[in-house]
């Protein structure tokens, strides 16, 4: 019996691992928040409680719901889509036209700065239709094929989304020497804003 928990968590965590480490728009985010070491606690945080919602309701066999109403997730991705054009249309302009003297600045964050990143962290996780299919919907259908173990599984992909995205906040702190440079910053920034860019063009034109 022990082998079997053992095994159900470890392919829960390998399924949740495999599923969020693509670069997409909230990674990109993480990281950015990251190598700025601004608000990273509470990005990670929202990042990794969010997973964890999502994937307890999908390993509860909420996934019909879900699929039960394309209209919401239509306009879940409408909005999703059109916020990340907007945030990577920002960060292309950082990138093309940045602050003088812009580097990376370790100063704590002031409250609207914090303010700012819990909102367009809140944004980025909810208004992503592929979120909701991916940890609802597809995690769920996985963990069901596990039956009582389902609730391990489920454990074992909430645990990969907190370790995966605990390392990218924290880990992009590393990076805080090379991003003290403005051109630095400007490529992280170009980075971002592509990544933005072609999440939200995809989203759109699957979306409509």
């Amino acid at each position: 019996m022990t082998s079997a928990i053992a095994t159900a968590a470890l392919a829960g965590f390998a399924t949740g691992l495999s599923l969020i480490v693509a670069i997409g728009a909230q990674n990109a985010f993480v990281l950015r928040q990251g190598a700025r070491r601004q608000a990273v606690l509470v990005v990670v945080g929202i990042c990794a409680a969010s997973d964890a919602v999502l994937i307890l309701l999908g390993v509860a066999g909420l996934g019909a719901v879900v699929t039960a109403w394309p209209a919401a997730l239509t306009t879940i991705g409408i909005a999703g889509g059109a916020f990340l054009l907007g945030y990577g249309l920002l960060a292309a302009r950082r990138a093309l036209r940045p602050a003088t003297g812009q580097g990376l600045t370790t100063e704590g964050s002031t409250t609207s700065s914090v303010r700012t990143a819990v909102l367009a962290c809140l944004a980025m996780t909810w208004l992503n239709p592929h979120v909701y299919l991916d940890t609802v919907l597809l995690l769920g259908s996985i963990a069901a094929d596990r039956g009582s173990l389902r609730w391990v599984f489920g454990l074992g992909a909430i645990l990969a989304s907190l370790t995966w995205f605990a390392s990218l906040g924290y880990g992009a702190s590393l990076l805080s020497r090379v991003l003290s440079r403005p051109a630095a910053w400007r490529i992280l920034d170009l980075l971002v804003a592509v990544t933005m860019l072609t999440t939200g063009v995809l989203l759109l034109v699957r979306t409509v």
